[in-house]
């Protein structure tokens, strides 16, 4: 789970809670697959109150399942603008490149 202050904590059911920064990038190779559409979800919230417009996920090449997890998640969240593969450089594949609104979009 993350928190609004300086730092965030992701909290590992089989462990301690660990300190993760806020940051323009998030690499998802640190958390148990299980946790990982709610770390995202979390980091999302905490990255747009934080004023990123633009973060990369990075979940890895591998099956592809991890990627199909983390933009099926994105495709219906409603802090995410747009996203799409990483460039080559950044990541490719490997990672989500993800445009965040400046606000939540709104239910009416």
């Amino acid at each position: 789970m993350f928190s609004t202050g300086s730092s965030t904590w992701a909290v590992d059911s089989d462990s301690e809670p660990v300190r993760v920064p806020i940051e323009d990038a998030l690499d998802l190779h640190a958390f148990a697959p299980r946790d990982v559409r709610s770390v995202v979800d979390d980091y999302l919230l905490a990255a747009a109150e934080r004023g990123f417009t633009e973060v990369r996920l990075i979940h890895g090449r591998g099956r592809g399942v991890q990627r199909a997890s983390v933009q099926s998640l994105l495709a219906r969240h409603p802090l995410v603008l747009s996203f799409a593969d990483a460039s080559p450089e950044r990541g490719g594949w490997g990672a989500t490149i993800v445009r965040l609104r400046s606000e939540p979009r709104r239910s009416w």
